[in-house]
């Protein structure tokens, strides 16, 4: 809070002008520079001593400097895209929304082209992961108006997941939701060329002959002619031994047995 800034002890004219004006055109949350450009000159030449005087008196919540919510109002998800740019919720927490995982993650995953330092929303830490703007593709719209925000839909939450198990929740829950995902071919062949990630490929290239031979054949014959010379572990995170599988020139480090098993276990 700026030292200039006046506190007053009740509410005044001009505050009630401003809850009212939020309340007229069902203003959820706002960033504070563009809601100075909308409201009537009156309340915009003290906008920001108007905004502190209310989140004092705890009629607003500041989510961020500069962005503030009604107290009332607790979509996290939009929260989060909202304070950051070219934003879709991602990785394990899309996993959860779209029902491959009942691991619900204590962190909200955001993927993102900026560049922006974790952050707590609501009592809820929020994990910006950045990544180049031809990454930022396959998002949806869920929700509606201003309390909707944008998510991975699910090949694009498994290809992500696929690229960055370490914010997946665990490999063996990324083996079941890919295990038991209704996969389209065409998605996941245009995402995955997106990442242009050969071991990532593979690895789905692999399962999907596993899982759901049958439904990705095109996406099968496409990973097919992406394989390499170069062997790479079908679990990354995991150490260096098993079979190798010539046709996808993989390493299983976790058998195909236990792979079968990892898409029946229960949560």
């Amino acid at each position: 809070m700026a030292k200039s800034t006046y506190i007053s002890e009740s509410l005044n004219e001009n505050q009630i002008g401003l809850l009212k004006y939020l309340e007229d055109y069902e203003i959820l949350y706002f960033n504070l520079k563009d809601l100075a450009s909308q409201l009537p000159e009156k309340l915009a030449n003290n906008v920001n001593e108007l905004v502190e005087n209310l989140y004092q008196k705890e009629l607003l919540v500041r989510i961020e400097r500069g962005v503030y919510a009604k107290p009332n109002y607790n979509n996290v998800n939009v929260l989060a895209t909202f304070i950051s740019q070219n934003s879709s919720i991602a990785y394990w927490s899309a996993l959860y929304y779209h029902g491959l995982t009942e691991r619900f993650p204590n962190t909200i995953f955001v993927k993102t082209t900026q560049r922006k330092r974790e952050t707590q929303i609501l009592g809820s830490t929020i994990k910006f992961v950045s990544v180049k703007s031809t990454k930022n593709i396959g998002a949806i719209q869920e929700g509606y108006g201003d309390d909707s925000f944008s998510i991975t839909d699910m090949e694009m939450t498994l290809v992500d997941c696929f690229d960055q198990p370490r914010y997946a929740g665990g490999f063996a829950d990324l083996i079941k939701a890919f295990a038991t995902s209704k996969l389209t071919n065409n998605k996941l062949i245009e995402y995955t060329k997106s990442y242009n990630n050969i071991a990532l490929i593979k690895r789905m290239g692999y399962l999907a002959t596993l899982f759901h031979k049958e439904k990705l054949q095109s996406f099968i014959n496409y990973a097919k002619t992406q394989v390499n010379k170069r062997y790479n572990l079908i679990d990354a995170g995991g150490i260096e031994k098993g079979e190798f599988v010539s046709e996808w020139k993989l390493r299983l480090n976790t058998s195909k047995e236990n792979l079968l098993q990892m898409a029946q276990n229960e949560y």
